[in-house]
């Protein structure tokens, strides 16, 4: 089949989180499945001065908005074997230091330039016939609507199947009605049963309406999203297109996530080898100013740093944690007040917690090998990726059983000798120090310790397995 996936980040051009990381893996995925896949997706500064091949495809696309056309160029490079990635350049668009917006805001014009997006990444698959349009989240969900409501504008795209992923229901790409001129749809389709969503225009929505078929990214997660609770205000809406959605695990690129040959680590290790691992926390302690204890259990927390991922319910914890025998190191950045109860609690415990605010890949690779457990405490968590680079690397995870954390982490039985980690129901700070209790108590018995490590790493996620389930999904929406 040919394909073409339209999102607003891929890795390694451009990432601000999981959405880059299944662009970059799952195409590679399909392509060695035997189909033909493309990428479309904006040409942000990160690629334009990053050390890519980037080469100029000589098309010049003409992109209607409001009552004007803007132009923007192709830039095209290549990831898997031979996957063209589209790079639309638009520098008074996308030549910004940030994907969304500084630190403190979002960008004041995301409408325009998302509106502007799905536009062009519709204009450029014209020029490339396709059976199936793939379109991710907020920032590429128009590209349905226009593709659904206006064919004739794309007539060679018109017969394409289409569907359309959420990676995160909480952002939905959420403007003002002074917006709707960019839109260049009849006013008829700003009501409550189409774009509005109380009084302004929800870009999500409307992926959610036109989109033959709907995926998310975990069978759990495609449940949650029609409630109440995980729905955010659009549980109506996907509860009427049940029957159109289907939740499908994202997977783990093993040859970047693996501990026997991971290029990061000093040491490696498998399954049989597994006392080397100690020698991956001895480097990780000795790397981050802990002491070098490798009978104290090593805790890590690699994420944004958001109420989201459950940090309220740590920062309620941690003085408790601390008076028990553990260590802790933390990789992230995101609200202020976490940044600095993080800091602060580095300087309290000076030799136990460790702490880096931003991002290091090399450093995240090196915790998931020298930490013994690993935490996401998560209020929701769609998918959730650092849970399976964590199986694999037998640190344990402790997880609450929300979404994908769910769906790849069976909680620990120390009768039966059965489990991969520690998993907790209810948002509530007693029940998350219970559940890291339990881990510490089993981090005791040495032998147990070993096949809960093995039992973890046996586990597959890979992406082979997930691309199928897509592969079958657009089969059924060819036949």
């Amino acid at each position: 089949m040919k394909i073409a996936m339209v999102a607003s980040e891929v890795t390694p051009f451009a990432k601000t989180g999981g959405l880059a990381d299944v662009l970059g893996t799952l195409t590679i995925a399909l392509e060695q499945l035997g189909h033909d896949v493309c990428v479309v997706a904006p040409a942000y500064r990160s690629a334009l001065q990053g050390n890519f091949s980037l080469h100029e495809t000589g098309m010049t696309l003409s992109v209607p908005l409001a009552h004007r056309q803007e132009k923007a160029a192709v830039l095209q490079v290549s990831i898997g074997k031979n996957v063209p990635v589209y790079l639309i350049r638009a520098d008074q668009y996308f030549d910004r230091e940030f994907l969304y917006g500084t630190p403190s805001s979002d960008y004041s014009d995301n409408a325009e330039r998302f509106v502007f997006f799905s536009r062009a990444a519709l204009e450029l698959v014209r020029a490339r016939p396709i059976d199936i349009a793939h379109f991710h989240d907020w920032q590429a969900a128009l590209a349905a609507v226009f593709l659904k409501l206006q064919p004739s504008l794309y007539p060679e795209t018109a017969a394409a199947k289409t569907v359309f992923t959420i990676h995160n229901l909480g952002f939905q790409g959420v403007f003002p009605h002074s917006a709707w001129p960019l839109l260049n749809l009849a006013s008829s389709y700003f009501t409550p049963q189409f774009l509005e969503y109380y009084g302004n225009i929800n870009f999500l929505k409307g992926g959610l309406l036109f989109a033959d078929k709907i995926t998310t990214v975990s069978p759990s997660y495609a449940e949650e999203i029609m409630t109440t609770e995980q729905g955010f205000g659009l549980d109506g809406v996907l509860r009427e297109r049940a029957a159109d959605l289907v939740g499908v695990l994202n997977g783990v690129d093993y040859q970047q996530w693996n501990p026997r040959t991971d290029p990061y680590l000093d040491y490696h290790y498998g399954e049989n080898s597994l006392a080397v691992k100690r020698d991956c926390k001895r480097a990780l302690q000795r790397a981050v100013g802990l002491q070098e204890k490798s009978n104290t259990p090593l805790i890590a927390m690699i994420s944004r740093l958001t109420a989201q991922k459950g940090f309220d319910l740590v920062e309620e914890i941690f003085d408790s944690l601390m008076e028990r025998d553990a260590q802790v190191v933390l990789l992230g950045n995101g609200e202020p007040r976490f940044e600095r109860f993080f800091q602060s609690a580095a300087e309290r415990y000076q030799g136990r917690v460790a702490v880096e605010i931003g991002f290091n890949e090399p450093l995240a690779h090196r915790m998931e090998a020298g930490a013994d457990l690993f935490l996401m405490p998560s209020l929701y968590e769609p998918c959730g990726l650092n849970q399976l680079f964590s199986l694999k690397y037998g640190t344990i995870p402790v997880v609450r059983a929300v979404g994908g954390l769910k769906d790849t982490v069976l909680d620990y039985d120390a009768e039966s000798q059965t489990g991969t980690g520690f998993v907790f129901q209810p948002y509530d700070s007693n029940a998350l120090l219970a559940t890291i209790d339990r881990g510490l108590a089993a981090f005791r018995d040495e032998r147990a310790w070993t096949e809960l490590k093995r039992r973890a790493m046996a586990m597959d996620y890979s992406w082979e397995r997930s691309a199928r389930i897509y592969s079958n999904l657009y089969q059924q929406l060819l036949t």
